[in-house]
């Protein structure tokens, strides 16, 4: 997935955009480039390979701007070189673009532009995007009715950022779909573009979030939402509680390690405000699941990706046992292809650590469109997965930043226990001694895994002694078999070891 932000305000946009650059470089890139409009022109850096490419040759022909947009690149229509590397700019060097997602419809529309005369510049999807936004600003000479002109043409999921050297006092973004998020970030006579929340919380905390079909145009000193016919719309902002320091590596090597080293902390954070020991209660207020609601469930469709899933198939069996609540596990990609089976006493249960996975999202509108109850379990605050359902748990382990998922996995195994035991409380299905004692029990759960921390040096003996190998088979019955799943996973990502 690309990376994205824009600035405007009084600083200069060089570094805020690079450096923000840097906090998404976890999400991985091809070729990264950055643009800002100084004095009227608008002056474009981007090189292929990793960002301290882009940093030399901004140190060699240095460029600065009040307003500017960046971008990291993972290749889908070209291969990863200088001139496919995002912004794209247009023909006539009007308009500069940066974009997450892929065109579908892109080789019509680039076919019906080139009869037009226009000379493409890249292989690349994009920039027909940036080209036919040029073609109607010749037409209407406003840059926001040409970009939603532009964005109706579209097929596919996309986050968009435009800029235009004769408009320099706005930057528009806009989301199609589920390409990824794009995030508004609130400064004081300044504002933020992002496509993920780290790469702007060095700089504020204020934000809102495009929902599908919706532009934002962006000026120094205020925002405004429509969608795609025009009509302005209201919009919630939400404040962050993770600091700058939390999307950083601290002490630790590389950010795995320093995620795994918070599990206590984020365990122990998801279980905050939602356990009442004295009481013997679980509280779950985000759920919205009154017990009418609780009793009427027939069925749970528990759907992920990846470790999610994995997450979902311990929760399937905790759910199954505590609430005796009949739950399925379908991965989040093969959901809309299977016609399931899904009414109003039917809950689809999505669990996504971004909660903008596309497949999940997908499954999540199918379950919808049947008539089921949607919920999710979430780590991103203000996501869409967050934002779309019925009810939703937030995992708050903060910010994950590893591209192999830790706290994001021991989270929701607690939150599927504390869902397991809020279900069975609100339908009656055992009493208030088994409940006490399955709530306090979570007592133990961080202590538990501050142990398992200290095993560290040994696990790394460990590690040093099957480093050679060529295989390796994880064995795991009943509720730890989907931990074996997850062992394998784990191996096979970071250590490139079949299993």
């Amino acid at each position: 997935m690309c990376g994205i932000v824009g600035y405007i305000g009084d600083k200069n946009a060089t570094g805020i955009i690079l450096n923000g650059l840097k906090k998404l470089e976890y999400r991985g890139y091809d070729s990264a480039g950055l643009a800002v409009i100084h004095g009227g022109k608008i002056q474009v850096r981007r090189d292929a390979g990793k960002l301290s490419r882009l940093e030399k040759l901004l140190e060699d022909k240095p460029i600065s701007g009040k307003i500017g947009i960046g971008h990291t690149r993972w290749a889908t229509h070209g291969m990863p070189t200088q001139r496919n590397a995002h912004p794209h700019t247009s023909a006539n060097g009007e308009v500069v673009l940066v974009h997450n997602g892929i065109v579908e419809n892109y080789q019509e529309l680039r076919e019906e532009l080139i009869a037009q005369g226009v000379k493409f510049q890249s292989e690349t999807d994009t920039e027909t995007i940036v080209q036919l936004i040029e073609q109607n600003l010749l037409q209407s000479e406003d840059l926001i009715e040409a970009v939603r002109k532009t964005l109706l043409r579209l097929k596919g999921a996309h986050g968009i950022v435009v800029i235009c050297k004769s408009e320099p006092d706005k930057i528009i973004a806009a989301r199609l779909g589920n390409a990824g998020g794009v995030v508004i970030g609130f400064g004081e006579d300044e504002n933020y573009v992002a496509s993920d929340l780290p790469a702007i919380l060095e700089h504020t905390r204020q934000v809102a979030f495009l929902e599908n079909r919706q532009m934002a145009v962006v000026t120094r000193e205020n925002v405004q939402i429509t969608n795609l016919d025009g009509k302005a719309l209201a919009y919630q902002t939400h404040t962050i509680g993770w600091d700058p320091i939390s999307a950083e590596k601290g002490e630790y090597r590389h950010f795995m390690q320093k995620e795994i080293h918070e599990q206590v902390r984020a365990v122990t954070a998801t279980l905050a405000g939602r356990v009442d020991f004295e009481a013997g209660k679980i509280t779950l207020p985000e759920l919205n699941c009154p017990p009418q609601l609780a009793r009427r469930i027939k069925k749970i469709i528990i759907t992920a990706c990846g470790t999610a899933a994995h997450a979902g198939m311990v929760g399937k069996i905790m759910i199954e046992k505590i609430a005796r609540i009949p739950v399925e596990v379908q991965i989040a990609s093969e959901f809309r292809y299977q016609d399931p089976i899904v009414d109003r006493d039917t809950v689809v249960l999505a669990i996504s650590q971004s909660g903008e996975t596309a497949d999940t999202l997908a499954a999540m509108d199918e379950g919808r469109k049947r008539g089921g109850v949607i919920w999710s379990i979430v780590n991103a605050i203000g996501s869409q997965a967050m934002r779309v359902a019925n009810g939703y748990i937030g995992m708050q382990s903060g910010p994950e930043i590893g591209v192999a998922s830790t706290k994001a996995f021991t989270t929701p195994l607690v939150d599927l226990y504390m869902l397991a035991v809020f279900l069975a409380d609100a339908r009656g299905a055992f009493p208030a001694e088994e409940r006490r004692r399955l709530i306090q029990d979570l007592r133990l759960v961080p202590q538990a895994v501050g142990w398992s921390l200290e095993q560290e040096k040994n696990l790394i003996e460990t590690a040093h002694a099957l480093k050679d190998s060529t295989s390796a088979f994880y064995l795991g019955r009943g509720i730890n078999m989907p931990i074996a799943y997850e062992g394998a996973l784990k191996l096979k990502e970071i250590s490139y070891i079949h299993a």
